[in-house]
């Protein structure tokens, strides 16, 4: 059987065989049962208070409409099976190719998995084989697809890069399209959706749109604790549960540390990087002192939790959850970083994404004949701004920079913190971004609440600016749109695992019933090409712990994840079905193998096919009627199953701020 899904030099390799066997416990191989991992679709609507009927919506309810059984003696359609399966596709190419990556990383030792050698970076201790990794995530806000040197830009990011070239990066990863709906996906294992964050906290109806995560979910850090894990929350959380004075002190569920931390530093959203507030530890308000910049205390408090970690916890594993706010707006760093980055963009956005997309051929993330879209038509073309105007725009791209050399900075003293506590040689690293970079333009809120003084320069604790149409476009290069669409420039962005301890180990030689895996090394600096989502981070993490996914947590009736574990895919033996949805806004998608539909709020559904149209430039709606109206209605039943309500009909749709963001690309008015 082969596969649909068919990237650049797609391997021929079978699916249905490879699942049958983990629908009794045990894989192709024979091999004993895995962590359970329930079918994306399989879990409730969000906010569904009946646990027992939406555990049978599993077996029946959700198959139906999709070919599928509940016996499963008709032949499923393969939408079916890719919707039951929860599914991605792997094309089985991970490849190390194009300009090497700086030597070095993070070390540690190889954790041997039941049956099978690892692949690099990842894979699965044997009882009383290895300890239980530590898990170090790492949380960007608004970074786009290419603002890391390592992954096309001119921007200084060495610890980064070097935990690139040491691990793998991923070229089709994916989020949610936003902050607070990929944070909840993330923490989660679930849609935003059934998370309960399908915009962002308003308190709308139905419950798939509430003001933080929902009753019937667990996150990683809950779930984790289990096993003895000691939880660690830094920065940014934006999931609900917190809020200034004594609110912030009260125990709302969904608090950090009422979600499984043990110790929390950081603010329940974004704003000023001179004067964040509400800020808080643990359950306490804080004061930005003197000197306070968000970035810099956000790294202070992580290596500060690892020290404590090092002197009173060290016997136990821990999870970290760094979340800087960098690069989100206001557009706010230090005089000394500004400095290194001034006037070197004042060729502008048009030339930055020319040099960015060569070099991301360079690197290998992307094949010789990739097309580069044009430029974002509300975007003004660069030989059309007046020269009064480019100094302001090279300003607000070297504070840009700036913010992602600062986090790299921090993030190179926590690595250092994690050598220092002894935890370097367990501990798997993993850097991502909440969604592309923001075209967001607040030019008409000159408004003190929002911290912006007129006549203030960009950059300054005074002002409030945003990068803009022009510099979005080229800080998520090559793609087409921007956070909050769900177009590849909202939603795929970096995705960086470093565990060096699985260098030596060799993928497991291939199944019988025809499915492909070569005998290889996965080498470092291996560049991943196929598709995972935010929401398989938990289900991996769980995987790796040990830990099994409950049915329940404290008296809660939990929804079932919808994500899978990425185990699979790191050892290079995962092949099945991919199909992911999203909403955001009105803003819709569904990828069903390597084919894509994408449309707009109010616009008319597009088709591509990434496997040939990775930049989606060739709208194959019009040619291809059949698969357009087969993955419009993958779409619709997914959309169903999950808790998307028409956009149009919620409190909110009246601004609708997606569209009210994009603007020409014209100097802020001091």
């Amino acid at each position: 059987m082969r596969h649909p899904c068919a990237f650049k030099q797609a391997r021929v390799r079978a699916c249905a065989t490879g699942r049958a066997g983990r629908a009794t416990g045990r894989d192709s191989r024979g091999r004993g049962p895995r962590p359970r991992r329930r079918p994306a679709l399989s879990g409730p609507r969000a906010g569904s208070s009946s646990g027992t009927n939406n555990r049978a919506c599993r077996s029946s309810h959700c198959a139906e409409g999709y070919g599928l059984s509940r016996g499963g003696a008709t032949a499923p359609s393969r939408i079916g099976m890719a919707l039951l399966f929860a599914g991605r596709c792997s094309s089985l190419r991970h490849r190390q190719r194009g300009a090497p990556l700086a030597k070095g990383g993070v070390n540690s030792r190889m954790l041997a998995a039941v049956g099978a050698a690892l692949a690099v970076l990842c894979g699965v201790a044997a009882p009383g084989a290895a300890p239980r990794p530590n898990i170090l995530l790492i949380l960007a806000d608004d970074l786009g697809f290419s603002d890391l040197a390592c992954y096309g830009s001119s921007i200084a990011t060495p610890n980064l890069d070097r935990l690139a070239a040491g691990g793998l990066r991923f070229s089709q990863f994916y989020n949610a399209a936003r902050c607070c709906p990929t944070r909840a996906s993330l923490l989660t294992g679930l849609y935003p959706h059934q998370a309960g964050v399908g915009h962002m906290l308003q308190p709308w109806r139905p419950p798939s749109y509430s003001n933080g995560l929902l009753e019937n979910t667990a996150t990683i850090a809950e779930l984790l604790r289990t096993a003895g894990y000691r939880n660690y929350h830094v920065g940014k959380w934006h999931v609900g549960g917190l809020g200034g004075g004594a609110k912030a002190r009260a125990e709302t569920r969904n608090h950090p540390m009422s979600r499984g931390f043990d110790r929390a530093y950081g603010s329940g959203g974004g704003g000023s990087y001179f004067a964040l507030q509400p800020l808080y530890l643990d359950r306490e308000p804080q004061q930005p002192g003197e000197g306070f910049y968000a970035t810099d205390a956000f790294t202070e408090n992580a290596v500060k939790f690892l020290e404590e970690h090092g002197r009173g916890h060290k016997d136990r594993p821990f999870f970290m959850h760094l979340c800087y706010t960098a690069p989100h707006f206001p557009l706010h760093a230090k005089p000394a970083d500004i400095a290194k980055y001034r006037g070197q963009f004042r060729h502008g956005w048009d030339a930055e994404r020319e040099r960015r997309f060569a070099k991301q051929k360079q690197l290998g993330l992307f094949p010789a004949a990739a097309k580069l879209p044009p430029r974002d038509p509300v975007a003004t073309a660069w030989s059309d701004v007046p020269d009064a105007g480019r100094d302001e725009w090279d300003l607000r791209m070297a504070v840009h920079a700036a913010m992602i050399d600062c986090m790299d900075q921090g993030i190179g003293r926590v690595l250092g913190a994690v050598r220092r506590i002894g935890a370097e040689t367990n501990t798997m690293v993993l850097f991502l971004s909440d969604n592309g970079a923001s075209a967001e333009a607040l030019d008409s809120w000159p408004n003190p609440a929002r911290g912006h003084k007129p006549g203030s320069e960009t950059g300054t604790r005074d002002s409030h600016r945003c990068l803009e149409i022009g510099w979005a476009n080229a800080a998520n290069t090559p793609f087409r749109e921007n956070k909050m669409w769900v177009h590849e420039g909202g939603i795929c962005t970096p995705l960086i695992v470093n565990w060096p301890a699985g260098r030596a180990g060799n993928v497991a030689p291939g199944a019988p019933g025809g499915r492909v895996a070569t005998q290889r090394r996965h080498a470092a600096g291996t560049v991943v090409d196929d598709p995972a989502h935010v929401m398989e981070l938990m289900p991996t993490f769980l995987e790796l712990a040990g830990v099994d996914f409950p049915q329940s947590l404290g008296g809660r009736e939990l929804q079932p994840l919808a994500g899978r574990s990425l185990v699979p895919l790191l050892r290079g033996e995962w092949a099945g079905p991919c199909a992911l949805g999203w909403e955001h806004e009105g803003n819709r998608a569904f990828r069903l193998d390597s084919w894509k539909i994408v449309a707009t709020f109010r616009g008319g559904w597009e088709l591509y096919n990434l496997a040939r149209d990775r930049t989606e430039l060739d709208n194959l709606a019009a040619r291809q009627p059949a698969k357009l109206t087969e993955l419009t209605a993958a779409w619709q039943s997914w959309a169903a199953n999950v808790g998307v309500a028409p956009w149009e009909d919620l409190p909110g749709a009246g601004y609708q701020p997606a569209a009210g963001y994009r603007k020409k690309s014209e100097p802020f008015a001091p």
